[in-house]
């Protein structure tokens, strides 16, 4: 159906040719569509517009009602705040980014200043240069043998399979030429992935792909041998993802080609879902001696886990079994329950989970309420397109940010939301061939590397106007809010915030209740 409207084009110009050459009137008809076959033969070469490739001729409409919308928004389109999960506002600043073009703003902003919920950053009346190199924070603590030098702002958690293979291609190339990690999602370290070198953080979910044995279970011996590349970098235990928190990794039957049922180990065409827990431990001691395992088997990288928070004690568990071992991970990311997902039940990406914030701030309370916080990296992951929510999440306890939407942006995604279907009309998310056609790796993987090197860049101006040398030294106290009845107050006093050692000690409550339940030995209800 895709190409319907070229190969009219093209039978209308064939049948016309004769009869303008016997002088009848078909002449303009044979020179309109010779035009449009034309364009659509342009289309399908052509290398920069995955929709061009995919729909001749159509997707023109698309950039023909673009065009038109700034006269016609306010009485058929939607406003630049509005849309969900992304605003157009968010997405046409990663497309500019992405492409290298003018991203500058005109005549003011379009939020309301005055509602609640509003935020922003105060400056500083003795404003820095901004830094021109970009800036970048090392992951590995003392028990790690190979820390890495991380960017602030990385491509989050996704897999091949619910990426093509020329999205992963794209992906990795672009960042390689951009300096910044590439993490492979819970479907393992494809060949795709090691095309072009870029810098990897494994991610390892509960099913293991690309380290099970034929029970699907962990394998050491697999581990070891993929965690030993020097590509490898970082190695991440997902215990939980914010779009589906509590709930297995999920990759619809229709994408489960034979190619990725052959790298993951399962059968072709049948729902890939991988278990809610883990079967290599299930303790929060149990879940420590296990990241030893694998800093061990992987030559001493630094290895961490990921988690959307959810019972305030189980997370407390883990940090009080940290004390107990003395076994650190060198980095723990914090997953929003904003995050997005390929395919994910309604009721858990709506109602699951915490949102980032929270569990942000929660994870860093009990970091330093433990004593810990400056031996354990913090990252931020959920709905990150832009400078400003670089700069507020780490203000509020990240030393980093990964995003995985804003990057499909930037490789061509229009969020028709059909990741789940395998029909993606861009290339992004499907296993057709044809669709992945669209998308050519070279060109998109310049503008995966555009898009985060003018984003960290945006954040480097917001440090400099705050009067920082670097983002580490944002604060929650740089970041204000206006309440709901009007009341601007800083961040900081609409949250509770630990001291340092305030948990081993005298911390509030419920906090302290908390800490008192929390068992390094089990996990609450267990």
């Amino acid at each position: 159906m895709r190409y319907v409207s070229y190969t009219l084009v093209v039978l209308v110009t064939v049948v016309g040719i004769p009869l303008a050459l016997m002088g009848l009137w078909a002449g303009w008809v044979v020179a309109l569509s010779g035009g449009l076959a034309a364009l659509g033969l342009y289309d399908l070469m052509q290398r920069r517009h995955t929709l061009w490739r995919n729909y001749p001729l159509i997707a023109h409409f698309r950039w023909l009602f673009e065009a038109l919308r700034p006269e016609l928004r306010q009485y058929l389109f939607e406003s630049e705040t509005d849309g969900r999960p992304f605003s157009r506002e968010q997405r046409s600043l990663v497309y500019r980014r992405a492409k290298n073009v003018n991203d500058k703003h005109p005549f003011g902003t379009e939020h309301d200043l005055t509602a609640g919920g509003y935020e922003w950053v105060n400056h500083s009346l003795r404003p820095r240069a901004v830094a021109t190199d970009a800036p970048r924070i090392t992951v590995g603590g003392d028990q790690c043998a190979k820390p890495y030098s991380a960017s602030v702002f990385n491509i989050s958690a996704m897999s091949f399979g619910a990426l093509s293979a020329n999205a992963v291609r794209a992906l990795n190339r672009g960042s390689r030429l951009g300096g910044f990690a590439h993490d492979t999602g819970e479907g393992g370290v494809s060949s795709y992935h090691l095309e072009a070198g870029g810098d990897l953080i494994w991610e390892i979910g509960s099913g293991y792909f690309g380290c099970r044995d034929d029970a699907g279970r962990f394998d050491g011996g697999r581990f070891g041998e993929t965690a030993s590349l020097d590509q490898v970098r970082m190695i991440e235990v997902k215990l939980s993802q914010g779009a589906k928190p509590g709930h297995g990794g999920v990759l619809p039957g229709c994408k489960v080609t034979g190619e990725i049922a052959s790298a993951r180990g399962v059968p072709a065409g049948v729902d890939c879902i991988s278990p809610a827990g883990h079967s290599a431990f299930g303790t929060p001691v149990g879940l420590l001696e296990f990241l030893a395992e694998l800093r061990d088997r992987s030559g001493g990288k630094p290895v961490g886990f990921k988690l959307c928070i959810g019972q305030p004690v189980e997370f407390m568990s883990i940090v009080k079994a940290m004390l107990v071992t003395h076994i650190l991970p060198d980095f723990i990311v914090i997953d929003g329950a904003e995050g997005g997902t390929g395919a994910a039940p309604l009721e858990l990406s709506n109602r699951v989970g915490t949102p980032l914030r929270e569990g942000l701030i929660f994870a860093r309370n009990i970091l330093v309420g433990a004593g810990l916080r400056d031996r354990i990296r913090l990252a931020a992951s959920g709905r990150i397109t832009s400078g400003y929510w670089l700069a507020a999440n780490m203000a509020l306890g990240a030393d980093w940010c990964n995003a995985a939407r804003g990057f499909m942006f930037a490789l061509g995604c229009v969020q028709s939301l059909k990741c789940h279907t395998d029909h993606c009309p861009t290339g992004v998310a499907t296993q057709s061939a044809l669709r992945q056609r669209g998308l050519v790796p070279a060109d998109k993987a310049e503008r995966v590397a555009s898009f985060q090197r003018h984003t960290v860049a945006a954040l480097s101006e917001i440090v400099a106007t705050a009067g920082l040398e670097h983002p580490s030294q944002l604060s929650p106290q740089h970041l204000w809010r206006r309440s709901e009845t009007g009341e601007a107050r800083p961040v900081s006093d609409c949250y509770t915030l630990l001291e340092p050692r305030s948990l081993l000690n005298d911390a509030p409550p419920p906090f302290a209740d908390w800490w008192r339940l929390a068992d390094a030995d089990r996990f609450p209800g267990t």
